[in-house]
């Protein structure tokens, strides 16, 4: 197949990219910036230009789209056109190009209402409950997907809700993680016992190309990937310390004052930005103080995908890309 995958100038972007290469397809990349990706064809621009988008789905058979606005704070509007506007873009293109199937990767956000998730499944998303514009603006794009009709001969839409990816040269979770325990600002919040789900990169990318090659079985569900093993917010963050050589955190915050913290530091930065994500939001601070962890037997039967990758060895390999100990 001929396949256009956005935003593989990211590391799980890239992922996907160099398996879908890897296992003989045709592979187009559209972003910004060069994805990097060997044997793939780079096309340059922004999912929400509608010339750049037709002539990147110019022969193509299928979209995986993962190109969006991820961030913890920034003007709403920003959200709004790349996240919602440019998938919207991108499914009338692909629509009219005549692609067969089209992987909208989403994200477990879209259907957290800042409450403990145990053991559910992706629910429905809901951009009215969702925290946050990141998490608004994936659920209204996910939505825009899974309703299109596919009809006798119409393009097979299925979404994927990755759920806290990593791996090496990660800079959404790991080197962030490893930035704040340097600084001294990663603190445990309450006990860091909420047990949370992951994801493996390794695994993110070859449960995206499973749903790629279901997606006409599976038109118009949503799953959520994990990597099954459920681990408390303190194990994962000691892993990623250990793992990149840098001392785990051991101060306490209770995580009803990180919250509070957390809206007036997001009030702060509406009124003057910073330069850099917000050291604390309420989102975050949902995150890391609330369980949320999925059950995941629907998704390996209708996705027929297991992980390869275990989070000890996950974690191995963390360790010998940064240079610190996986133990």
């Amino acid at each position: 197949m001929t396949v256009l995958v956005t935003g593989a100038s990211g590391l799980l972007g890239g992922a996907v990219a160099r398996l879908l290469v890897e296992r003989g397809h045709d592979v187009r990349t559209l972003q910004r910036r060069p994805s990097g990706v060997a044997g793939a064809t780079d096309v340059a621009g922004s999912v929400t230009d509608p010339d750049v988008v037709a002539a990147a789905l110019d022969g193509a058979d299928a979209v995986v789209h993962l190109a969006a606005r991820v961030s913890l704070a920034g003007p709403p509007a920003e959200f709004d056109t790349v996240n919602v506007g440019g998938t919207a873009v991108l499914l009338d293109a692909a629509e009219r190009a005549g692609v067969r199937r089209f992987v909208q990767v989403s994200s477990p956000s879209v259907a957290h209402g800042g409450t403990s998730l145990v053991g559910v499944g992706a629910g429905t998303a809901d951009p009215a409950h969702a925290r946050g514009d990141y998490a608004r603006t994936k659920a209204a794009a996910e939505l825009l997907a899974l309703d299109r009709d596919r009809g006798a001969e119409g393009m097979a839409v299925v979404a994927v809700r990755p759920h806290l990816v990593w791996g090496p040269g990660d800079t959404q979770l790991v080197e962030r993680v490893l930035d704040r325990a340097r600084r001294g600002r990663l603190p445990l919040l309450d006990h860091g016992a909420a047990l949370i789900d992951t994801l493996y990169v390794d695994n993110a990318a070859t449960g995206i190309a499973a749903a790629l090659d279901r997606a006409p079985d599976v038109h118009g569900r949503a799953y959520v990937l994990t990597n099954g093993e459920p681990r408390t917010v303190g194990d994962l963050l000691v892993g990623i310390c250990r793992a990149g050589g840098v001392r785990p955190p051991t101060w306490r915050v209770p995580a009803g004052l990180a919250r509070a913290a957390g809206g007036l530091v997001e009030a702060a930065w509406r009124l003057r930005p910073g330069t850099d994500e917000p050291p604390m939001t309420r989102f975050l601070a949902e995150q890391l103080s609330t369980a949320h962890w999925f059950d995941q037997r629907r998704t390996r039967a209708d996705l027929r995908w297991t992980p390869e990758v275990g989070l000890d060895e996950g974690f191995a390999r963390l360790a010998a890309h940064y240079g610190g100990s996986a133990a």
